[in-house]
């Protein structure tokens, strides 16, 4: 099939180079010339592990081109809406202006019979008045919800192979027409029988910040028990092992530490509630407020650690951060627990060296007031305190007995507990893990 991509960022940028690698005919649409043309000369403009070989074959092939013009669309039988939805400013509520635009663009190129199909996360009953408005316009297209899931470091294998797929389609006589093109745009997941939710529009969109809801959630509470464990003693990591084994709850995702961020889950789980209130039902997740407040605080119990080691004194204390992007196999720093972490120590007069193996061209550009180095050793030589605070396999991987004759000070505030606390208790160092005695 020809399908075409609206906004080429994170998602639609891995969505096209998936389509042209499953074989589609694929035209990426942007207003950002900067990005269009690296997209285009096959370079991915962010770190996704697999993207830049998609790009570069896609490229080649032909099957895959990019432009900012959005005539481009034309000839296209499925046109998916994949731009940002970010927190407005000030407010928690979803800014939907990218998604309209991108509607709006797109409806002078439409043909009777194209599907309009939207991956961008939105409040539920954006999808019934995004169709009325191609209704209105007279375009004769369908429009569709067809939900993201990917996962930041595997979303080249999330798309290709995802472990489910859900269609949320109009009703009345467009049903069977809009479903048939998306089984043919998803025809190799389908005859690996992947699992099919088709629903409305409203369950569609809500499968998205439902399933993001919970994950933040379920991080959250592992977080609060961790809270609770670091005022009796007891060691959250057990802890969480113990209950992990009960197949109801399951251990995934059950690490307590300096929290969730990124691009989904912070704003998502505001715009949910956001969205509740505007229903007249935010009793109903008002909870979602305090999983956001708890995921808030682990941040700031690793600063006062840091802060505490020094006695308050931190004032020119040489702090080494090991990690930027708000997870690892990703350069994404939106929302970054460990970027927020560097920032506030810094402000609170710390001289902090930050190392990321792939985030710091990001951050320098948002933070220029911290300092970054590239190589692992020379961001902790001297260092009073090194703070863990992504899980990079380089970082759990540190030998801390080569490491100790590096540092000043051998004290180590593990933000992630993704260390071997006893191997680096017992090579000499004072560790702190997070909700661990």
């Amino acid at each position: 099939m020809k399908l075409s991509v609206i906004g080429c960022g994170y998602l639609g940028a891995v969505h096209a180079a998936a389509m042209a690698e499953l074989g589609h005919e694929v035209v990426g649409i942007d207003v950002d010339e900067n990005k269009v043309r690296a997209l285009a000369a096959g370079t991915a403009p962010f770190f996704e592990p697999g993207l830049p070989e998609l790009l570069a074959s896609g490229v080649a092939s032909g099957r895959l081109s990019f432009t900012t013009d959005m005539s481009a669309v034309k000839g296209a039988q499925v046109h998916f809406i994949a731009v940002g939805t970010p927190q407005k400013k000030g407010e928690n509520a979803a800014d939907l202006t990218y998604v309209d635009s991108a509607v709006d663009a797109i409806i002078p190129f439409l043909s009777p019979g194209d599907l309009v199909a939207g991956k961008s996360t939105v409040p539920v009953g954006t999808a019934a008045r995004l169709a009325q408005k191609l209704d209105d316009a007279g375009s004769g297209a369908m429009l569709a919800w067809n939900p993201e899931f990917l996962r930041e470091g595997f979303a080249v294998e999330d798309t290709i192979s995802p472990d489910r797929l859900v269609y949320g389609l109009p009703a009345g006589d467009q049903t069977a027409p809009a479903r048939e093109l998306l089984d043919t745009v998803y025809a190799n997941a389908l005859s690996r029988e992947t699992p099919l939710v088709v629903t409305d529009y409203a369950t569609a969109e809500l499968v998205k910040v439902s399933a993001n809801a919970f994950l933040a959630t379920k991080i959250s509470f592992i977080n609060a028990m961790a809270e609770i464990a670091e005022v009796t003693g007891a060691d959250v990591t057990q802890l969480a092992d113990a209950i992990g084994y009960d197949a109801r709850i399951g251990r995934r995702f059950l690490n307590a530490g300096v929290g969730f961020g990124g691009g989904c889950l912070p704003k998502d789980i505001r715009a949910f509630a956001a969205r509740a209130d505007e229903l007249g039902r935010g009793e109903s997740v008002a909870f979602l407020k305090e999983v956001d407040s708890i995921n808030l605080r682990r941040r700031q119990r690793v600063v006062d650690l840091v802060v505490d080691s020094f006695g308050g004194a931190i004032f020119g204390k040489r702090v080494a951060v090991l990690g930027l992007a708000f997870k690892p196999d990703s350069d994404d720093i939106r929302d970054s627990p460990a970027l927020d972490v560097a920032v506030t120590l810094k402000g609170l007069g710390a001289d902090v060296i930050a190392t990321d193996p792939e985030a710091i061209e990001n951050a320098r550009r948002v933070h220029p007031q911290l300092a970054y180095e590239s190589d692992l050793q020379t961001a902790v030589s001297g260092a009073d305190a090194i703070v863990v605070l992504t899980e990079w396999k380089q970082f759990r991987q540190i030998d801390p007995v080569a490491l100790l004759g590096t540092v000043t000070t051998p004290y180590v505030v593990d933000g992630r507990n993704c260390l071997d606390a006893v191997a680096w208790r017992a090579a000499g160092w004072t560790y702190q893990g997070l909700g661990r005695p």
